[in-house]
C-alpha cells in the first residue's frame, strides 16, 4: 500500500551555467517534472518545484578561459538565458536559484562542516595529474585523452561521451592538459573523501529492498554500482573556482561540484521558504522526488543520499524517475558539436510553438530507453494530432455554437446512449491518465488525454449536428452541449502537458479555474453561458519550417567537420621517378552531363589540346553539369582507360577533399592553353 504524504518536494537537475539548455535537457528532466508539478497543483496538493543553475565546476572555468572572461561573467550570462527560456516554455518553478548565491555558499559550507565535525570524512593523499606549465592540478574536464574502455579519442577526465563510462582523470590513456595541451605529471595532493562504503548496507536496504517500484533503468544502475562495491568519493578539488573548503589548511581547495550542487536544492528552498524550509526537507510527511537524466542517477540515488544519511536529519528521496537520452535526427545530442536544438533559439525561431515542443518531447519521451527527435516527426505530430484531432474538434464545437446559437451554450436537453457512451469513455481515459501520471508514465498519460479529443472528434463526426439542426434542432442542442463539455475536459486533461493551449481554451470557455476533479464531468459549462470568439489552438507547420531547421543542423555539422578537421597522414615515400610517370595536364570542359542510372557520375568531354577525350568523374553530388562547361580542370592523361556504366573514361579529373567532406575541382588560377602539362 502506497504511503500518503502531506506535501511533495520536486527537484530538477541543476543545469551547468556554461551554455543554454537543449531539447535533451527538456525531454530528460524539465518537461516531465513540470507535468508532474502541474498535475499535483490541479489536485490541490501541496507541492514545491525547486530548480536552479549549477554555477561551479570545471566546464565553467574552461568556458571562461576560452572567452577571456571571468567564471562569474559566464554564469551570470547563462543563468539568465536558461531561467528566461524555462519561463517562456512554461516550466513552472516555484524558485529557480543559483549556486553562487550567498544562501547557497553558507548552506553548502555548513553542510560540509557538519559532516567534517562529525567525523564523516576521511582525508587521503593520492597522486593526481598536474600541469607544470599552468601550475595547477587537473581535475575532471581539465584532462582529455583516450578512453580506456572504448578507445575513443577526446574522452574527459570524468566521463567518455562516446561510451558513457564514468572515469577518473588518471584512467585516461595518453592524457593531455585541456589548459595548455602539455603532458601532465603525477603529484601528491590531499583531499577529503566521503566513505560511501560506510553506507553500503544502508543504501542496499533502502534501494534494493524498499524501492523496487523505481524505474528499471534507475533500479538496475543502482544495483550494478552496489554490486561492484562502493568506494570513498572525493568531496574537494584543487580548483580556483568554487566554494572554499571551510576548514583550516584547505587553501586552494574548493568543494567538489557533485557535493556542492545537490545542496543547491536545499539552499534554493531556503530562499523561497526561509521560515519553514525544514518542513520540506525534514518532515517525514514530505515526499521528495528527483527528476534527472540517466547520467545523474548515481549521484542522486547513491552519493547525495549518502550525504543526507551522514548528516542525519534530512529525508531521503522517495522516487527518482530518471529518463534516458533524447537523440536528434538519429545522432547523439552534443553541445561540443553544436548538434542540438537549443531552447532559446527554438523560442525565437518558432514563436508561439511552446506547446508543440512540449507535446512532441512528451510523446517521444525517453522514459525507459533512448529515443529520437526528428523535425519530420515534429511536423507530423503537430499537423496530424494537435491540429487535425485536438484543435479540429475544439474549433468545430466552438464554431458550430457560434453559428447556430450566437455563441451561447444551448440547453443539454435529453441525452441518449450516444452521450452516455461518450462520457463513459472520457471517464475511463481520465482514470487511466490519472493513474499513469501518479506513476510517472507521462508518455502514456498524454495518449490518454488525446483519447478524450479523439472521442470528441468521433462523436461529432457520427452525430453530425450540422445536418440534424435542420430537422431536429433539439437534438442538435444536446450534441453541441455535450461537445462543449468535452472541450472543458480537454482543457483540464491537457493542462499539465500543454499549459498555453489549456489557458487559451479555459478563457474561451469562460472557466474560472481548472481542477483535476473536473475531469469526467459532463456538466462543466452551464447552458446560457456566452462563449468567447473561437481562436485556433494550433496551426499547421509547413515544409519550409522543417527545411530551415534541417539546413541549420547541416550547417552545424559542416562547421564542426571544419573545426575538427585534421589532415590525413602522409602516405609512404615514393621515388621522384614514380611521380614523373604521371602525365598531368590542363583541359577545358566542352560538354558535361549526368550519367544515366548513376547518381554520383558526370560525363565530361574535355578539350585536351590534341583531341577531345571523355572522362567520367564521381562528383555529381557537388557540381551541376551546367556549372562546369567552359571551366578548365586538371586531369591525369595517361591512366589506362576503364569503363564506367558502359562509358570509356580516358583519365581522371583531380579534386581536393575539403574538411566538411565536399570536393573542389583543381583548376589553374589563370587560363592556360589546353594540353599544358603540370609538373
Amino acid at each position: 500500500m502506497e504511503k500518503k504524504f502531506k506535501r511533495t518536494l520536486i527537484t530538477t537537475a541543476l543545469p551547468y551555467a556554461n551554455g543554454p539548455v537543449h531539447i535533451g535537457h527538456l525531454a530528460g528532466v524539465y518537461v516531465p517534472a513540470d507535468i508532474y508539478a502541474r498535475f499535483l497543483r490541479l489536485q490541490g496538493r501541496d507541492v514545491l518545484m525547486i530548480g536552479g543553475s549549477d554555477e561551479h565546476g570545471v566546464p565553467i572555468t574552461i568556458k571562461a578561459k576560452k572567452e577571456g572572461v571571468t567564471p562569474q561573467d559566464i554564469v551570470d550570462r547563462y543563468h539568465n538565458i536558461i531561467k528566461d527560456s524555462f519561463q517562456e516554455l512554461g516550466i513552472s518553478f516555484d524558485v529557480y536559484g543559483r549556486t553562487t548565491s550567498d544562501t547557497h555558499r553558507r548552506t553548502a559550507s555548513e553542510f560540509f562542516r557538519k559532516l567534517y565535525d562529525d567525523g564523516q570524512f576521511v582525508e587521503q593523499t593520492s597522486e593526481q595529474l598536474y600541469d607544470e606549465e599552468a601550475g595547477q592540478f587537473l581535475a575532471d574536464r581539465y584532462v582529455t585523452g583516450t578512453c580506456p574502455h572504448c578507445g575513443a579519442e577526446g574522452a574527459y577526465g570524468d566521463q567518455c561521451e562516446k561510451c558513457g563510462t564514468s572515469l577518473n582523470a588518471t584512467d585516461l590513456i595518453n592524457p593531455r592538459s585541456a589548459i595548455t595541451g602539455s603532458v601532465p605529471v603525477m603529484r601528491e595532493t590531499s583531499h577529503w573523501y566521503l566513505p560511501l562504503d560506510r553506507w553500503q548496507k544502508k543504501l542496499e536496504h533502502w534501494i534494493l529492498d524498499e524501492h523496487k517500484e523505481w524505474r528499471p533503468n534507475v533500479y538496475g544502475q543502482c544495483k550494478s554500482w552496489l554490486e561492484m562495491g562502493l568506494q570513498p568519493r572525493a568531496v574537494s578539488r584543487d580548483l580556483p573556482w568554487g566554494i572554499p573548503v571551510p576548514v583550516e589548511g584547505a587553501e586552494g581547495k574548493v568543494l567538489y561540484v557533485w557535493f556542492d550542487a545537490p545542496i543547491g536544492y536545499i539552499s534554493n528552498t531556503k530562499d523561497l521558504r526561509p521560515d519553514d524550509w525544514e518542513t520540506w526537507w525534514k518532515d517525514p510527511e514530505t515526499r521528495m522526488i528527483h527528476f534527472i537524466g540517466k547520467d545523474n542517477i548515481v549521484f542522486h540515488c547513491i552519493v547525495f543520499p549518502a550525504m543526507l544519511m551522514a548528516e542525519g536529519s534530512y529525508n531521503l528521496p522517495d522516487n527518482v524517475p530518471a529518463n534516458e537520452f533524447m537523440n536528434l535526427e538519429d545522432d547523439k545530442i552534443s553541445t561540443s558539436r553544436n548538434w542540438a536544438v537549443w531552447l532559446h533559439e527554438y523560442l525565437r525561431e518558432l514563436p508561439g510553438k511552446q506547446d508543440v515542443l512540449r507535446y512532441v518531447l512528451t510523446a517521444n519521451a525517453p522514459e525507459t530507453k533512448d529515443n529520437n527527435f526528428t523535425w519530420a516527426d515534429f511536423q507530423t505530430r503537430n499537423n496530424s494530432e494537435l491540429v487535425a484531432i485536438l484543435g479540429n474538434f475544439v474549433n468545430r464545437a466552438m464554431v458550430l455554437i457560434h453559428k447556430y446559437y450566437d455563441g451561447v451554450v444551448p440547453e443539454p436537453g435529453e441525452r441518449t446512449e450516444m452521450e452516455s457512451a461518450l462520457f463513459d469513455e472520457i471517464r475511463r481515459a481520465s482514470e487511466r491518465e490519472t493513474d499513469l501520471l501518479e506513476h510517472f508514465k507521462f508518455r502514456d498519460a498524454l495518449k490518454e488525454a488525446m483519447e478524450i479529443a479523439r472521442a470528441g472528434n468521433k462523436y461529432l463526426a457520427d452525430a453530425e449536428p450540422w445536418k440534424i439542426i435542420k430537422t431536429d434542432p433539439e437534438r442538435a442542442a444536446v450534441i453541441l452541449n455535450a461537445a462543449i463539455q468535452v472541450c472543458a475536459n480537454i482543457a483540464v486533461a491537457f493542462e499539465p502537458f500543454l499549459p498555453f493551449m489549456a489557458e487559451k481554451l479555459q478563457k474561451m470557455l469562460g472557466l474560472e479555474k481548472l481542477e483535476w476533479s473536473m475531469l469526467g464531468n459532463d456538466t462543466l459549462i452551464p447552458a446560457g453561458r456566452t462563449l468567447a470568439k473561437p481562436e485556433l489552438l494550433f496551426e499547421k507547420i509547413g515544409d519550409e519550417v522543417v527545411e530551415q531547421q534541417l539546413a541549420k543542423l547541416a550547417e552545424a555539422k559542416r562547421l564542426n567537420a571544419i573545426n575538427n578537421w585534421k589532415p590525413e597522414p602522409e602516405k609512404p615515400a615514393v621515388p621522384f621517378s614514380d611521380f614523373e610517370k604521371l602525365d598531368i595536364r590542363v583541359g577545358t570542359v566542352l560538354e558535361c552531363s549526368k550519367v544515366k542510372k548513376a547518381d554520383k557520375l558526370l560525363r565530361f568531354l574535355i578539350d585536351d589540346g590534341m583531341e577531345q577525350r571523355t572522362i567520367v568523374s564521381g562528383i555529381a553530388k557537388f557540381y551541376k553539369p551546367e556549372e562546369l562547361v567552359g571551366r578548365q580542370v586538371c586531369f591525369i592523361a595517361n591512366f589506362e582507360p576503364r569503363k564506367l556504366k558502359g562509358i570509356e573514361s580516358q583519365g581522371m579529373i583531380l579534386s581536393a577533399v575539403n574538411p566538411d567532406g565536399s570536393l573542389t575541382l583543381l583548376s589553374p588560377s589563370q587560363p592556360l592553353t589546353p594540353g599544358s602539362t603540370i609538373g
